[in-house]
């Protein structure tokens, strides 16, 4: 009868390779997930700055129409060069308002609602976006 002994370090020989592979795949996942939540954020960060861009045209159309010394009723329409590769478009809306009485009782006459706003085509489908407010005329009135 004849008994071999192994020594400790021959046991783990095979086990090596596998434990190589197995820390290769982990890592892969790890990396994999992180360069897709790189990916999200970057497209997160360019639909928000896209936004921001759009509401700040629309701030500033809104306060150049609230400007005005004298409304008049009526709409226009003017090409945003900043936007143009996208066509966009702001519409400006004035319309008088039916008479509206204040928190004292007082009937507010010659009051204004109005309404900015943009249209442009995105990925081949028509955007929009609005704001509005309300201007009482005679407030700015010398």
């Amino acid at each position: 009868m004849r008994i071999t002994r192994r020594l400790p370090y021959q046991r783990s020989r095979g086990f090596l390779l596998l434990e190589v592979l197995l820390a290769l795949a982990v890592f892969a996942i790890a990396v994999t997930g992180f360069v897709m939540a790189l990916n999200q954020t970057a497209d997160l960060a360019t639909v928000t700055q896209r936004e921001l861009r759009i509401t700040r045209l629309l701030e500033s159309a809104l306060a150049k129409a609230m400007s005005q010394p004298v409304l008049e009723e009526g709409t226009t329409s003017e090409a945003v060069g900043e936007m143009e590769a996208q066509g966009m478009e702001i519409e400006t809306t004035v319309e008088m308002m039916p008479e509206i009485e204040n928190e004292d009782g007082q009937m507010l006459q010659e009051m204004y609602r109005i309404e900015v706003a943009a249209r442009w085509f995105e990925n081949g489908v028509s955007q929009e976006q609005t704001a509005e407010t309300w201007r009482y005329s005679r407030l700015y009135q010398p």
